[in-house]
């Protein structure tokens, strides 16, 4: 971009003066072309040609979403205009997307041949479908070459396009496949990006992609393991495992993995399945296993371990596993010990009777910004090492909590010692005792805090009182240790490996919420497998998109990418010319500028195709 100079007379004063206009060069041919892009006035306070140049280059650079490496020291007068120079273009809707050569030249020449006189009347718009988000979701699968493996395994060209039209439905409309079939028929133009008939797709040809794919899954996994760590220079360092679990509606009767447990959504009472994940830092799945519903989460890792080396892409190395404290039992932290892995996670229990290994304590932030205090401590007849973490926001919550359990537990005791001097209640000492041992068992961490005294004469209670205990300043409350056999490292390196945790509740977060993995609604476990693998890959497409997309600074949860890209749509237009011949147009819309600034961050086309026409006679 340019600014161009133009000479004005002002009619009023009879004074000439000169104006700047923002410009753009653009080529039809073999000609270049300026398109004015926003008249900027006199811009007195813009002194010389150097600085002119500068302010043009800073608008572009702001236009195009990007950053030019040779534009520094950028003076704050300049600075300051460029901004508001550039919201006054956004806010007026000047801006357009950049027109290749290519496109350029397509145009013309199709204007140039395609000059038609039509019936105004007639003109009509039709099939309208939703084409931004699978053209996005595409091209992701196309970079992440999942066609060419699937071919590779000798699949034929029906059940790859299906396969391919499946993820993708399921990353941008996940629902079961009745749902998609008819979202497919009705809304979306997705079979087009494979030139399919979209009514030529039904649920049974999504069941049979579905397993197919399912069948495939081991292949698949190590496969995308190896892909995406090339595709964008990642070593797998640090891996994190870790289980959730989905519920089905139905009674799932003669299921061999749907079982009653503790479900994470608080549906006792249905049946749930356990999704077991390993993914690396950049949230990528390594492995994934579907494991019966009332399995312990702790019991799960040593057929992932074994497992672990093949889906990964270390090389000559074992990464470190980052686990929860759930999984981190003394038996698998063993396990892993001798299978030559190193591991960080937060220790079952709090320690007792530790000591401070001498060093300061060092003050860090957690990942929201809040103050903590780490170092680390000794535990006598253990290798391994412990930091000690006290979380001021943790304490917080957990005082709070404390005080709630403690403001209970003090009622019930009340009640208790109002019902001794009560007609009818119980008196004898024995039943007394009961009833306060109830009380104990139903607030433990409120208990503790308390001395309760209970005077009986003759086998009869006469009165009953308590006293809290004094503690300690903070009593424990917002104190955790970070269990590791990682040497070498400080403080801050072994809190932000085990911080990296957060990455894999992300995942799960994404497939549960944004794609839909809860519930399942399928009979046959066959089915829910294939579901539940379907999601996972959807998964991997939308991890792409958004992995490129937060290396641009760009940091849309998917919901809201799919609303943006939404807005892009495919339509006919249809009109009858002179002559009596009908006319229909296949068009494309241009993105809106949030749709065009996700492709240029991708590094994606913006179009799948720009006209489509045909030309048939009136019946």
């Amino acid at each position: 971009m340019f600014l161009k100079a133009a000479d004005k007379k002002d009619r009023t004063t009879g004074k000439n003066y000169r104006y700047y206009k923002l410009c753009e060069s653009y080529r039809i041919g073999d000609k270049t072309r300026h398109r004015t892009i926003y008249n900027l006035g006199k811009l007195e306070e813009i002194a010389t040609g150097e600085e002119r140049k500068l302010l043009a280059d800073r608008i572009e650079q702001f236009l195009s979403g990007g950053q030019n490496l040779f534009i520094s020291d950028i003076p704050a007068h300049i600075e300051k205009l460029s901004r508001h120079l550039y919201g006054q273009i956004k806010r007026k809707g000047m801006l357009k997307r950049p027109i290749s050569e290519g496109e350029s030249q397509q145009r013309e020449q199709e204007s140039d041949r395609h000059y038609q006189e039509i019936d105004i009347s007639s003109v009509d718009l039709e099939d309208v479908r939703e084409i931004g988000s699978e053209w996005l979701c595409k091209q992701a699968v196309d970079e992440l070459a999942i066609e060419e493996f699937l071919k590779g395994q000798e699949w034929n060209d029906t059940d790859v396009k299906t396969s391919l039209l499946h993820i993708i439905s399921r990353a941008v409309y996940p629902a079961s496949e009745h749902k998609t079939a008819q979202w497919i028929n009705d809304n979306s133009a997705v079979t087009e990006l494979f030139d399919r008939n979209p009514f030529s797709i039904n649920r049974f040809h999504l069941y049979r992609a579905s397993q197919l794919l399912y069948k495939s899954k081991q292949g698949i996994e190590e496969y995308l393991s190896v892909r995406t760590n090339e595709l964008f220079d990642i070593e797998d360092k640090i891996v994190l495992y870790d289980l959730t679990n989905t519920f089905f509606e139905g009674r799932k009767t003669g299921s061999k993995i749907a079982k009653f447990a503790r479900s994470k959504e608080k549906r006792n009472d249905a049946k749930i399945v356990a999704l077991a994940l390993v993914v690396n830092v950049e949230g990528f799945v390594k492995y994934s296993k579907i494991y019966r519903g009332n399995i312990s989460d702790c019991k799960t890792l040593k057929e992932t371990i074994e497992d672990l080396s093949i889906h990964t892409s270390s090389t000559g190395r074992n990464p470190v596993v980052v686990i929860d404290a759930g999984i981190a039992t003394d038996e698998n932290l063993e396990m892993l010990k001798s299978n030559h892995y190193s591991y960080v996670c937060v220790s079952r229990s709090k320690l007792k009777n530790y000591a401070f290994a001498g060093q300061d304590v060092i003050h860090l932030e957690d990942t929201r910004g809040h103050s903590i205090e780490v170092c680390w401590v000794e535990k006598a007849g253990n290798d391994d090492q412990f930091l000690y973490v006290h979380s001021q926001m943790k304490a917080v919550k957990e005082s709070s909590m404390n005080d709630h359990f403690c403001d209970r537990y003090e009622e019930d005791l009340d009640n208790i010692a109002r019902s001794i001097h009560k007609k009818g209640c119980t008196k004898k000492y024995g039943k007394l005792m009961e009833r306060i041992g109830r009380v104990k068992e139903r607030y433990p961490t409120a208990n503790k805090h308390y001395e309760i005294d209970v005077i009986e004469k003759d086998g009869i209670a006469v009165k009953v009182s308590w006293k809290r205990k004094l503690l300690a300043e903070h009593n424990g409350e917002g104190v955790y240790f970070i269990r590791t056999n990682v040497r070498k490292k400080d403080e801050k390196t072994v809190w932000d490996i085990y911080n990296t945790i957060r990455e894999i509740e992300a995942t799960f977060r994404i497939l549960k919420t944004d794609l839909s993995l809860r519930p399942v609604f399928h009979i046959k476990d066959e089915f829910s497998l294939a579901h539940l693998y379907l999601g996972i890959l959807a998964y991997c497409v939308v991890n792409t998109i958004r992995y490129r997309l937060k290396n641009h600074g760009i940091h849309h949860d998917w919901r809201n990418i799919v609303r943006i890209m939404n807005t892009q749509k495919a339509g006919t237009i249809t009109m009858i010319r002179r002559g009596g011949k009908h006319i229909n147009v296949r068009i494309c819309s241009v993105p809106t500028s949030g749709a065009q600034e996700i492709y240029s961050a991708m590094g994606y086309k913006s179009m799948p195709f720009y006209r489509k026409k045909f030309v048939f006679p009136e019946k």
